[in-house]
């Protein structure tokens, strides 16, 4: 997934997700919703400092409908608090017609010593692209 900055604390992502990570026919699992969700809301946290690291300490999921496989799906997050130390984020995962699917919430802490070079992040794909990249 890409990850673009759309405003202060606020990263967005279109994915579509393969129906081999189906749980049930033509709906993606719920491990795989999760994941997508924690690293969307995670992401949040890198805009002051892309080479930031922080860890989930809880993670909270509302599945409020089957989310489809092979469909491009909007992910949201939003920073909601960041002490420096522990920070709070919610998140969503919108079908193609504006319906809010899932929704999530995450608390994350620093793990300290782990940062990298950003040319190491970049060589992994990990990295929140600029708003400007968004719209292109």
């Amino acid at each position: 997934m890409h990850f673009y900055n759309v405003g202060l604390g606020q990263v967005e992502a279109t994915y579509t997700v393969s129906e081999k990570f189906n749980g049930y026919p033509g709906i993606v699992h719920g491990g795989i919703i999760a994941s997508m969700l924690d690293e969307t809301m995670g992401r949040t946290f890198m805009e002051d400092d892309p080479t930031r690291f922080m860890v989930t300490a809880e993670l909270k999921i509302r599945f409020r409908k089957p989310v489809p496989v092979n469909v491009p799906l909007k992910l949201t997050g939003l920073r909601i608090k960041d002490t420096g130390r522990v920070g709070h984020a919610t998140g969503e995962i919108i079908s193609p017609g504006g319906e809010v699917l899932v929704t999530g919430e995450i608390i994350v802490v620093n793990k300290p010593g782990a940062k990298m070079s950003i040319i190491e992040l970049e060589g992994m794909g990990w990295k929140v692209y600029p708003e400007v990249d968004w719209m292109e």
